[in-house]
């Protein structure tokens, strides 16, 4: 087990990798390996455990009724599958989990996890953070599908990486990886930033982003 690893994972976060060893050798949990290509888990199974990636790759996708897979995210090691979903009414995965690359899972039961977390004040409020980045996450993610054209989805990412006053950003994400994120084809993200910069709203050199037209961009996320 590489406690170094888990140290910087968000659930330890503030713990040195000795503090890690200390809280897990103290409880039951397993090691569970996982190869690129495989499910480890489908939409609508119960989240029983706590998992954290130790290494390697997972994404979270859905298929929506007309058969089209929206990739929702990437989730490196040392990052956290479903921590939203171990408790409350609904405790199930809302989305499939499939392996990105060979890696190991870390997993503890409901049980053992929620007396750690009420012995640990550190592991709780972690948690807590976890679970609330986790809800402003999906709902970011929600008004990105929303949005009913690609060109008011991509305005609107533009104008969030900006901020208020700010007038030129550096796009967080490749056009593969926007597309992943619109549930859209790629060929669409291209098409709609060159269409952006066509009419005036940006100027885009690579994954540069100078506003020329803030409130132009503003309209087309009004639907």
């Amino acid at each position: 087990m590489d406690y170094s690893l888990l140290s910087n994972a968000p659930l330890f976060k503030g713990m040195t990798p000795g503090q890690v060893e200390i809280i897990l050798t103290s409880v039951p949990f397993r090691v569970k390996k996982f190869h690129a290509g495989s499910m480890i888990s489908q939409c609508g199974e119960p989240v029983t455990t706590m998992i954290v990636v130790i290494s390697g790759v997972v994404k979270g996708e859905m298929t929506d009724y007309a058969g089209r897979i929206i990739k929702i995210e990437d989730i490196p090691a040392p990052g956290a599958l479903a921590s939203a979903f171990i408790f409350g009414n609904r405790n199930k995965f809302p989305v499939n989990v499939i392996a990105v690359a060979d890696g190991e899972l870390l997993l503890i039961e409901k049980p053992v996890f929620l007396k750690l977390l009420m012995k640990y004040d550190t592991l709780l409020v972690n948690f807590l953070d976890m679970i609330s980045n986790r809800s402003q996450f999906l709902s970011e993610k929600i008004k990105f599908l929303n949005f009913k054209t690609i060109k008011g989805k991509l305005a609107n990412y533009i104008l969030q990486k900006a901020g208020t006053d700010g007038m030129s950003v550096t796009l967080g994400m490749t056009q593969n990886d926007l597309a992943d994120f619109f549930g859209v084809a790629r060929p669409s993200v291209a098409r709609a930033l060159g269409d952006l910069e066509e009419e005036g709203y940006i100027e885009a050199k690579g994954k540069n982003i100078r506003i020329l037209d803030k409130e132009g961009l503003a309209d087309l996320t009004i639907d």
